[in-house]
């Protein structure tokens, strides 16, 4: 096995992972059956494909009714193991009451007891369970009840992205209905502020700081649009724009023309979402003194935690009330320990997935003498008004790179299938998806011209998801207006992992059996010659 399939020569392998990329037998609202991709059609008739499990338990999540998505996916891919995330930690944290236990609940939950201030959520609403789950919030709530906490605010960020696309009051009325349950022997919760997802306060990567603005200005300054209350907020946004949730502008509830929960001086701070990626930038504003960003205008001087620590080389949050895991023995890592080159290379917005996720939630290179990482500036426009995003780019860099013959491995994200497909913009992501096998074919052409193979892959599904579909017809399910409704979360399918090789097939054999993302890396080592550590998942092919 030392030589691998390449016998010693120094070739590329390069994984491509099409991000949101699913395979789905049904045609209606498939993105990526209807779009004409001649290079992806021919590379699942020709060349060996497994279909990899990319949600659930495959993935760390707490069951299978979980979607995958993008940092869970990416960790299982980079790591070559599985290992208990976000959703899974918190929910274990809190049953155990270790959560509570903790130095920093103690801190922004005991402060406000002791203080008589004010402890404020914000976070994603909803039971989507990528980003949060409402369950969480409500367990947070009546525990600081029962701690002596007597005022909380939450903020709530509308999600319609990892739910349905207009469910918001599915969620409010029942929360409205649980915080009257509660409130009682002088403990008053209620909603404070709110808006779209996309809108405020959860950018990522730096890609737009506005929305973070947004939502400072919103939840902190309580400045912004006032209802009576959320319900009133969503209904008249829905009725004046037309957007669905994760779209709505934000807005502040108000009694008497006073904000009703702005964020001041020793209260408490607790973002409730344990995904990191969305996480970053608002935790950065709350913690950072020297913060420039955006003017903050009024910087509260607030005991601020994370549900978990959301960059853990970065130390972001600086306070946090669920360790995340702890991810070693990555392939990265493997690789530089075996003196392998290697190119991370992404746009913006997935430039962290094929980094920081890829790398075990760690930040910085292994090695800089061994790895390059390349980030190809987002457009900051609607995915949808440019759904090939930075394909042309990406695929540039890659051939140069290629070409080079400096790397061994090369890994790249192309997001379109993803970042396009959350529009629910079904036109648009066929068009993404037609963009992306533009560039295969240009970047498979590359890999030929240096004797090397590509493993294409993706994370999770998406575009192959595009409609609501209705568990009684197993049909498209329709707005009043006869129109599919559309589908912007991940799916529940599995995705593709093709082996494209014109030179070595006859090196290897295929192992059929049931496979996650986390058999990727002992599938790449493999077929380079090394012995994948025994604490990963098991490699897709046996050299012969």
């Amino acid at each position: 096995m030392q030589n691998g399939i390449f016998k010693g020569e120094k070739r590329p392998i390069v994984t491509i992972v099409m991000d949101g990329v699913g395979l789905c037998r049904r045609e209606a609202g498939n993105a990526v059956r209807t779009a004409r991709t001649p290079t992806l059609d021919r590379l699942m008739a020709n060349y060996k494909m497994f279909s990899l499990k990319a949600h659930g338990t495959a993935v760390g999540l707490p069951s299978d009714d979980d979607m995958g998505n993008s940092e869970v996916g990416h960790n299982a891919l980079g790591a070559g193991q599985i290992f208990a995330q976000g959703a899974k930690l918190v929910t274990a944290a809190i049953e155990s009451g270790k959560m509570f236990d903790s130095q920093a609940w103690k801190d922004v939950a005991g402060g406000c007891a002791a203080g008589g201030t004010t402890l404020h959520f914000i976070g994603l609403f909803s039971d989507g369970n990528v980003h949060s789950h409402i369950d969480h919030l409500k367990a947070m709530l009546v525990r600081a009840k029962a701690d002596g906490v007597k005022t909380v605010r939450v903020h709530i960020l509308l999600d319609g992205r990892d739910v349905g696309e207009t469910s918001a009051l599915e969620y409010v009325e029942p929360f409205e209905a649980f915080l009257s349950s509660l409130n009682d022997g002088g403990f008053d919760a209620r909603i404070a502020s709110g808006g779209g997802r996309m809108t405020i306060t959860m950018d990522r990567y730096e890609a737009n700081w506005d929305m973070v603005r947004r939502g400072w200005e919103a939840h902190v300054l309580g400045q912004g649009r006032q209802f009576a209350s959320a319900k009133e907020a969503i209904e008249t946004y829905r009725a004046e724009t037309g957007c669905i949730d994760q779209d709505l502008p934000a807005f502040v509830i108000a009694e008497n023309g006073s904000p009703l929960g702005t964020i001041e001086d020793g209260d408490g701070v607790i973002f409730f979402n344990f995904r990191g990626d969305r996480a970053i930038e608002i935790s950065r504003a709350f913690d950072e003194s020297d913060f420039d960003k955006f003017d903050r205008v009024r910087y509260p001087k607030v005991n601020y935690a994370g549900m978990l620590e959301y960059d853990g080389d970065a130390h972001i949050p600086s306070r946090y009330l669920v360790s995340p895991p702890e991810i070693k023995g990555t392939m990265g890592e493997f690789l530089v320990a075996h003196g392998k080159t290697q190119l991370a290379l992404s746009e913006t917005q997935k430039y962290g997935h094929v980094t920081y996720f890829w790398n075990g939630n760690r930040s910085g290179k292994f090695s800089e003498e061994l790895e390059e990482y390349i980030e190809i500036p987002s457009d900051v426009v609607p995915f949808e008004q440019r759904p090939w995003m930075k394909c042309a780019e990406i695929s540039d860099v890659l051939i140069e790179k290629i070409r080079s013959g400096r790397f061994d491995f090369l890994r790249v994200n192309y997001p379109n299938g993803d970042m396009v497909g959350h529009t629910g913009s079904f036109d648009a992501t066929v068009i993404a998806m037609e963009a992306l096998d533009l560039s295969l074919a240009r970047v498979l052409k590359a890999v030929d011209e240096a004797r090397g193979i590509a493993i294409v892959t993706a994370d999770h599904g998406n575009a192959d998801e595009m409609y609501e579909i209705s568990k009684k017809t197993g049909e498209p399910a329709r707005n009043a207006d006869g129109t599919p409704k559309a589908k912007t979360s991940h799916t529940l399918n599995p995705v593709p992992c093709i082996l494209y090789d014109n030179f070595y097939s006859d090196a290897y054999t295929c192992v059929d059996g049931a496979y996650g993302l986390a058999n990727v890396a002992a599938t790449v080592v493999t077929l380079a010659g090394m012995t994948p550590p025994d604490y990963w998942e098991k490699s897709m092919v046996a050299l012969k």
